[in-house]
């Protein structure tokens, strides 16, 4: 005669065996074994976890210390769902880029923002999604006159990129944090089309920083630049040339950005690359009359650096 299995309305008798039987064929063993496993569970929850609960609500702190195996185990859970919700973004943050520099001066736009002083910088760079990144730098700039006092510049943006056939189009928000100086940040928006051609690439960039009483009015960057690889060398050869105007709704804070409503400033620069090494030496000048700004003249700038 066959034998006969437990029904599943009979869990005690599947689980609690008096006496071990032969495991039964895989077809009634999987009939049988998931209806006795929920009406188990629910036997659990009502005999095991209710008592707990009324026991843990009038002072439910008692129960949040996790024993040291239950801590390991929810934070190995953690991990793992954070392993699984975020693939796309760990695969384009493994491409993220970390740099230290030391330089003789912080020269933007043909005006120094150390006041001539050497600095230094820190700067990263962190892919999110295809042609979308997120990149922040901290300068040193030891009191700055022009940012009101200012001990460091910290640049936060965002930019996203596309690539077409040699051109690539990038638009790009950034916001220039003061620490040491009050109300002295801004914010601005540029667009950026350029073209590569082998070793050589040109760029068209417009940057518009819009009304902020910070800078006393808005803002308006045009330029051109050009770059180059030296076939065979560790050397890039650079230059740029560049227009600032803009509306100055209060005049002595328009002059941190624009000494003169309308300047122009111009540079090249020589940078030499090696693994994770690189130096550079720039020369910088604007058309802007030093009696009207200081630290707004020609200068040669050498800097230093290693990314990781």
């Amino acid at each position: 005669m066959a034998r006969r299995w437990p029904a599943p309305s009979q869990p005690t008798n599947v689980f609690r065996a008096a006496k071990p039987a032969p495991a039964p064929p895989a077809a009634i063993r999987a009939r049988a074994t998931w209806p006795s496993i929920r009406t188990r569970s629910k036997h659990i929850w009502s005999k095991s976890l209710t008592p707990i609960a009324a026991h843990c609500w009038p002072n439910w702190t008692r129960c949040a210390r996790l024993h040291r195996t239950d801590r390991h185990l929810a934070w190995l859970g953690t991990l793992t769902l954070a392993s699984h919700a975020l693939p796309a973004a760990a695969q384009y943050a493994s491409g993220a880029t970390f740099t230290l520099e030391a330089a003789s001066d912080e020269r933007r736009r043909g005006l120094s923002w150390s006041d001539g002083d050497p600095v230094l910088r820190v700067s990263a760079s962190v892919p999110l999604t295809k042609g979308f990144s997120l990149d922040g730098t901290a300068t040193t700039l030891w009191g700055s006159p022009r940012h009101g006092g200012a001990d460091a510049v910290v640049d936060l943006g965002a930019s996203y990129g596309r690539q077409l056939g040699g051109f690539r189009l990038t638009g790009e928000g950034r916001y220039h944090f003061f620490p040491g100086a009050d109300r002295q940040g801004y914010g601005e928006a540029g667009a950026i089309a350029g073209f590569i051609l082998g070793p050589a690439s040109v760029d068209l960039a417009a940057r518009y920083a819009p009304r902020q009483s910070a800078i006393g009015g808005d803002n308006l960057y045009l330029s051109t630049s050009a770059a180059i690889g030296l076939p065979g060398t560790p050397f890039t050869v650079s230059g740029h040339i560049g227009r600032a105007s803009g509306d100055a709704h209060d005049p002595a804070r328009a002059v941190r950005l624009r000494p003169e409503s309308i300047y122009w400033d111009h540079g090249i620069a020589i940078d030499w690359y090696r693994g994770h090494w690189s130096a550079g030496l720039r020369y910088a000048d604007t058309d802007i009359d030093a009696r009207n700004s200081a630290h707004a003249g020609a200068s040669l700038i050498a800097r230093a650096g290693f990314t990781f």
